[in-house]
């Protein structure tokens, strides 16, 4: 068998991104056949990607991109373990990359996205990088005028498309939402069986004052109306100018709010909690 020199690992460094272990291991199992540990690693990555998949990837970032005339946008969220990882210059190139794809197709179908060629440099990056990437999900909006912001640290991002208005409009209102979070973008969006549930909350607490029913029915219609500007985009004090409601300034633009979409990292998933003085002292006795 040839010897494996620093020279011919540190080729196959290059030209796979692993780590020096891994390429070594890879040319020794090789005979020292650089080409074939390619082939062989190639061939591993897919299994290397399946065994991380189990992990819980709670961490990334999320990307936009707005066609040139702000006609429409795409939103993606893409998630690994860890934020340093989310940091990474391949990591980021690989979002950039599915941001990308979403853009060009006109598509929010993270499968169909998937099956158009990330899938397999997603496994190869998993088996780079060493933890689990997830393309979690991907949206678009598309109207006479869509505005973007993304948050400084990539990890809010809002799309807002508008019937009238302009770019600038757009961003603003993006900006807001990003920063207030609204759930809906009028008190009409609100589902009859989420205001029945709060009113059923409200009226609860009220009947404890031991006020009369008339009363208790005006402090529970009063706590749901407040509720419901709460929630609502339009209703909303404008958080660059708090004297006036985000409707009203979208009314004076003559432009109309039609969708919203708001990703934030992570939202939604239930992160593992990992007690480290219990895996090490578990890894030590076995």
């Amino acid at each position: 068998m040839a010897a494996i020199s620093a020279s011919m690992v540190k080729e196959l460094r290059e030209r796979t991104g692993l780590g020096m272990m891994e390429c070594k291991k890879a040319l020794v199992e090789a005979e020292g056949d650089i080409e074939k540990a390619i082939e062989d690693l190639r061939k591993s990555s897919g299994m290397k990607a399946a065994k991380k998949a189990g992990r819980v990837s709670a961490d990334g970032v999320v990307a936009v991109k707005v066609s040139d005339d702000n006609s429409y946008a795409v939103v993606v969220e893409v998630n690994s373990e860890t934020d340093f990882v989310a940091r990474d210059e391949n990591f980021l190139g690989f979002v950039g990359g599915v941001v990308g794809a979403a853009f060009d197709k006109k598509s929010a179908d993270v499968a169909a996205l998937m099956e158009s060629g990330l899938e397999e440099k997603r496994q190869a990056l998993v088996q780079k990088i060493g933890e689990n990437i997830n393309v979690r999900r991907a949206s678009m909006l598309s109207s006479d005028v869509v505005g973007a912001y993304v948050h400084g640290n990539n990890r809010i991002a809002v799309l807002v498309a508008l019937n009238g208005g302009s770019a600038e409009l757009a961003k603003d209102i993006a900006m807001h939402i990003a920063a207030v979070n609204p759930q809906f973008v009028s008190r009409d969006d609100v589902s009859d069986e989420v205001i029945a549930k709060e009113r059923e909350i409200y009226k609860a607490q009220a009947d404890q004052s031991g006020k009369p029913a008339e009363i208790v029915d005006k402090m529970v219609d009063g706590r749901i109306n407040k509720f419901l500007a709460e929630i609502s985009l339009l209703e909303q004090a404008f958080v660059k100018d708090p004297d006036v409601k985000v409707g009203d300034l979208v009314k004076k633009a003559g432009a109309q709010v039609v969708a919203m979409v708001r990703y934030e990292v992570g939202e939604g998933i239930e992160k593992e909690e990992v007690d480290f003085a219990a895996e090490v002292a578990a890894q030590l006795k076995g």
